[in-house]
């Protein structure tokens, strides 16, 4: 019966029939309920995390030509975290199936962010060794895409002076200078106008109640004026350059927002 066989009802979820069900009852095994730890999931437990690794580098490499080094390295970091697994696991469903000795799960049932992405990650493993990886990627892929998209937009996408350097550098071989226009107001209040020059052209000055905000408006205003991006009245901003990848977007209560007016871009300077 399924509703008596947790690798059936890990079929069922995954939409995926095991060669070797005892894999996956193996990626369901907790150390709790074994004699020996060796028949606990915990060897594909570490075979699971490597796997996921890689997807993870993978489609971000895929959905981001433009991101540089570190900027990927943040986005896996904030997709493989145990957060992120945990809450991938809940919504499968596998937090509930796997087997743990008694007083592991807290009130209510729930686990431990490490135990569910546990979970997660042995079902990775049991399936790699059951079929290979296209068919890890068929499942998870389009679990962590969600997860990818929205690391990149509640980060990267926010760093609008992280997109405007990787700009310059590519197209001047130099680095965007903000420069301070203005601040007024008493220290607890403060105003700061600053604008940025990029490959000679001084682009319209952002503001911001910090320096560091200041600058990022500017930078927004100067890629808008680039058309590397543009922002709609809903405040959504979304890359619109050939380079970038399409339907990218950040809502303005995660990016620093610009003035309301066109920016328009100034005469470069002699």
């Amino acid at each position: 019966m399924l509703q008596d066989d947790p690798v059936a009802k890990v079929e069922q979820i995954l939409g995926y029939t095991f060669n070797d069900p005892q894999l996956m009852r193996l990626a369901l095994m907790h150390a709790s309920v074994v004699d020996d730890r060796i028949e606990s999931n915990e060897r594909l437990e570490f075979l699971g995390d490597a796997v996921l690794g890689l997807i993870t580098c993978q489609r971000i490499y895929e959905l981001f030509p433009n991101l540089l080094e570190g900027e990927m390295t943040k986005i896996k970091s904030v997709t493989v975290s145990r957060k992120t697994c945990a809450k991938i696991a809940r919504q499968l469903g596998l937090e509930d199936l796997i087997m743990l000795g008694k007083g592991i799960r807290g009130r209510g049932g729930a686990l431990p962010h490490s135990l569910a992405a546990a979970a997660l990650e042995s079902t990775i493993a049991a399936v790699y060794l059951d079929s290979g990886l296209d068919a890890v990627c068929r499942w998870l892929v389009p679990l962590l895409d969600e997860s990818i998209l929205r690391a990149h937009s509640s980060g990267h996408q926010q760093n609008f002076k992280s997109v405007l350097q990787q700009y310059a550098q590519r197209q001047f071989q130099t680095t965007p200078e903000y420069i301070l226009i203005e601040q007024k107001g008493p220290d607890h209040a403060k105003t700061f106008r600053v604008a940025v020059r990029v490959g000679g052209t001084t682009y319209d000055p952002g503001e911001g109640n910090s320096k560091k905000q200041a600058e990022q408006r500017a930078a927004l205003l100067a890629l808008r004026a680039l058309h590397i991006v543009e922002q709609h009245e809903s405040g959504i901003v979304r890359f619109i350059d050939h380079n970038q990848p399409n339907g990218s977007t950040a809502p303005e209560d995660q990016a620093p927002a610009a003035d309301d007016r066109s920016p328009s871009r100034q005469a470069p300077e002699g």
